[in-house]
């Protein structure tokens, strides 16, 4: 038994190192964001989780709060392609993906690949194109490949799209499903910066020539190693049974004493895809802190990213003003913590 116990205790002391070793490059680009974004702390911190974690993310925010200009920073980075798609009801599944174009010289058909084939791959207002230029673009992140003609393609790697939506403005959008919507990994909310960072914005960007780009800390080989190193950090059986206790709760809030103050709110909880995207999620934030192992405030720092879109509430929480934030939040208050 202390042997076991000394070979585990020893074995993450050795992870520990690679990871304090291999995250501080991701710490240098937290840094030299920075220098362009001002404040968009958890923007920043969920775009780095999904990609070590090999995630795409949903981004919701009004316009104006330099998600396209974070979005180029990360791709800038770590020394990758970015495509920026704006997403309109007039797009079609082939102005993403490709198509195959008749080339009169030889009478045959030759393969036009679309902006999908990058590597950062931001879509602009998801929710304004039609459902199956939405599917396509969700199969493409599913399968990360695709198919045009007889023939199939694998995309790049790294490969993350980040999707942003708009919660101010409805009129002319097709919602995800939710079922869709689940393919996300991540789901960040991007709020207004306080009067301080206000100011600060005002302060480097007020210019006709503001700069928004920042010089590669590391190259996509390095995020490869980063994700190898992420998948070793240790993870104790009391946090994963931490994990699925969260993920049931989402489902069966009356099974435990400890959630009973949400039953009736939730329609249907979380998948089992949030279950594995809770633990990956919780080690890369281990990761990014430079620990080899997670503790149960990893958890709990990604559980709302991962939860939060995940959470369908009945409408009787609706009609009590309730959101999955807040339903989720209080799971997260009363569920007993390793």
């Amino acid at each position: 038994m202390n042997t076991t116990a000394t070979t585990t205790h020893f074995d993450v002391k050795q992870i520990g190192q690679r990871v304090q070793a291999a995250s501080e490059p991701f710490r240098t680009l937290t840094e030299h964001m920075h220098r362009v974004i001002v404040g968009q702390d958890e923007l920043i911190h969920g775009m780095l989780l999904g990609l070590l974690s090999n995630g795409h993310i949903l981004i919701e925010g009004v316009p104006g709060l330099a998600k396209t200009t974070a979005v180029s920073c990360l791709a800038n980075g770590i020394n990758t392609g970015f495509q920026r798609i704006q997403f309109t009801p007039d797009l079609l599944p082939a102005d993403l993906v490709g198509t195959l174009v008749y080339q009169p010289s030889d009478s045959q058909f030759v393969v036009k690949k679309g902006p999908i084939f990058s590597n950062i791959i931001l879509a602009d207002e998801i929710n304004r194109a039609p459902a199956k230029v939405q599917s396509a673009l969700l199969e493409a992140m599913q399968e990360r490949q695709v198919t045009i003609g007889k023939e199939t393609f694998p995309l790049h790697d790294p490969f993350l799209v980040l999707a942003t939506q708009n919660p101010i403005e409805q009129e002319g959008t097709y919602p995800l499903p939710e079922a869709q919507v689940d393919r996300f990994m991540l789901k960040l909310l991007v709020t207004y910066p306080n009067r301080q960072q206000e100011r600060e914005i005002l302060e480097r960007m007020s210019r006709t020539r503001a700069t928004h780009s920042i010089s590669a800390v590391m190259d996509p080989s390095s995020i490869s190693q980063a994700r190898e190193v992420v998948d070793e950090i240790y993870m104790d059986a009391k946090i994963k049974e931490y994990i699925v206790d969260l993920v049931f709760a989402t489902r069966e809030p009356g099974a435990t004493k400890h959630t009973q103050h949400v039953v009736g709110l939730i329609q249907f909880g979380a998948s089992p895809r949030a279950t594995i995207n809770l633990s990956i999620a919780a080690k890369a934030n281990a990761f990014l802190d430079g620990r080899g192992y997670v503790t149960p405030q990893d958890v709990k720092d990604v559980a709302m990213l991962v939860l939060r879109h995940r959470v369908i509430l009945t409408y009787e929480a609706e009609a009590e003003e309730k959101n999955s934030d807040q339903v989720v939040k209080m799971i997260l208050d009363h569920l007993p913590v390793p």
